[in-house]
């Protein structure tokens, strides 16, 4: 039994929930946001409250019965509240820069990185040596979050890369004579 996918989801004012034979559209202040959900689950919303439950019970049901109420969770903060993620250049001459509708990163290569900005993303650069990304699609932001670390990841011994502003990374001790 899932104890996630037990809880139901409760609407606060402002967003709808409108399920469709195959997917869920969310929408609320932040915007809208729709996603498929598997046929092995059942999604029915009354009064102010979403409710999840699997139709039978084989093991993909039961695992998809949690992952479904997660994702939905996620839809209905991320169009009220918003989600953010903030970024950390360290590393000398690293920078970042936000230009129009790109990122330029500086980060030690011999050319610099040009990044789109996806849409229903919103990218600031309050430092050079920081970066803001925010949006109401948790999914969407994790995955560029993750396209941009992946250019300079952290390395263990002097700590120089991209990271989540409050990640701790264990250096390594370099070589012995």
């Amino acid at each position: 039994m899932s104890r996630i996918g037990k809880l139901p989801i409760k609407l606060e004012t402002g967003v709808n929930v409108v399920v469709e034979s195959d997917s869920v559209k969310v929408s609320g202040p932040n915007g809208v946001l729709q996603k498929k959900i598997h046929k092995t689950v059942k999604i029915s919303v009354v009064d102010d409250k979403v409710c999840v439950t699997p139709v039978d019970n084989t093991t993909l049901a039961l695992s998809m019965w949690g992952t479904t109420r997660s994702i939905i969770n996620n839809m209905v903060q991320g169009v009220k509240n918003g989600f953010k993620i903030e970024l950390e250049l360290v590393g000398v001459g690293y920078r970042v820069a936000q230009k129009d509708n790109f990122i330029n990163l500086a980060i030690g290569k011999s050319h610099s990185v040009r990044l789109v900005i996806p849409a229903g993303i919103k990218v600031t650069a309050p430092k050079p040596t920081h970066i803001v990304i925010e949006g109401a699609d948790k999914e969407q932001l994790g995955q560029f979050a993750a396209t941009v670390m992946k250019q300079r990841p952290t390395e263990p011994f002097k700590g120089k890369g991209i990271k989540f502003k409050d990640q701790f990374v264990k250096k390594k001790e370099g070589k012995k004579n």
